[in-house]
C-alpha cells in the first residue's frame, strides 16, 4: 500500500477537534453574526457541513379545499314522516394531527346536542390507515367537494354503521420535504444546475406539531 494512501487513512481516522455552532429563529430566513469571530488556524484544512435541520410541522394541511365533515345523526319524527338531516362540521384552516380532528369533530357534535360516542376516528398505526367507527343509526358522508376525505384516506361515498377502515393511508401531511439552502456548502444539484441546497424529508406519520421554530447545527472539523 503507497504511501499517500496510507497518509490518507490517517488523516481520516485521526482524532480531530471540532466546533459545534447551534443557530435558531422563528422565520424561514437563518442569519447569525458571530461576535468575536471564530479564528480558525491558517496552517491547517477545515471542512464545515450542516449536521442537522430541526423544524416542527405547522404547515396547514385543513382550508377550505378539504375542511367538511358531513354527518347523519339518525332519523326523527316529524308529522309521522321520517326526516333526515345531514349536518355539516366545517373545521378551521390549520396544521391538524389525527387526534386533533376526531377532538374537533366531537365538540361540534356536542355542541349540536349530539351523542359525540356514535363516531369514532382512530388510527391504525400498522396500516397508516384511519378507523371510522359508527354506531346508534349514525352516517358519515364524504361526497361534498370540500370533504375532508382525502385526508382520512377514505373514497368520496357515504358510510352507515359499523367499522370502517380507510382505503388510503391517511394524507395528514400537505408537505413531505422542504427545499433548505445553506450558503456555506455546496456539491448539490438541482435540475441539473449545481446549488447550495438539499432536500429535507419528512417521515410519513398521523401525528403533527403545530409551533413553528427552525435550528441549524454547523460543524466545523479540523
Amino acid at each position: 500500500m503507497n504511501t499517500e494512501i496510507l497518509e490518507k487513512i490517517e488523516r481520516n481516522t485521526s482524532l480531530k477537534t471540532s466546533t459545534q455552532i447551534v443557530v435558531s429563529e422563528n422565520s424561514t430566513k437563518i442569519k447569525t453574526i458571530f461576535k468575536p469571530p471564530i479564528e480558525l488556524d491558517r496552517t491547517r484544512k477545515y471542512e464545515m457541513a450542516l449536521v442537522n435541520l430541526e423544524t416542527y410541522y405547522s404547515f396547514p394541511n385543513l382550508s377550505d379545499e378539504n375542511n367538511v365533515f358531513r354527518y347523519f345523526p339518525g332519523f326523527i319524527e316529524d308529522d309521522s314522516t321520517r326526516q333526515r338531516q345531514w349536518v355539516e362540521v366545517q373545521i378551521s384552516e390549520g396544521s391538524y394531527d389525527l387526534i386533533d380532528i376526531a377532538e374537533t369533530i366531537k365538540i361540534a357534535m356536542k355542541r349540536k346536542g349530539h351523542n359525540d360516542e356514535s363516531i369514532k376516528i382512530t388510527a391504525n398505526t400498522k396500516t397508516l390507515k384511519s378507523v371510522l367507527e359508527i354506531q346508534d343509526g349514525f352516517q358519515v358522508e364524504f361526497r361534498a367537494r370540500n370533504s375532508i376525505s382525502s385526508v382520512l384516506g377514505f373514497r368520496n361515498q357515504v358510510y352507515k354503521e359499523g367499522t370502517h377502515e380507510s382505503q388510503n393511508v391517511v394524507n395528514i401531511l400537505s408537505i413531505n420535504s422542504i427545499l433548505v439552502n445553506v450558503d456555506v456548502i455546496g456539491g448539490s444539484y438541482v435540475n441539473g444546475k449545481r446549488k447550495t441546497q438539499f432536500t429535507v424529508s419528512f417521515q410519513t406519520c398521523h401525528l403533527v406539531t403545530k409551533s413553528l421554530r427552525t435550528q441549524e447545527i454547523l460543524c466545523i472539523f479540523q
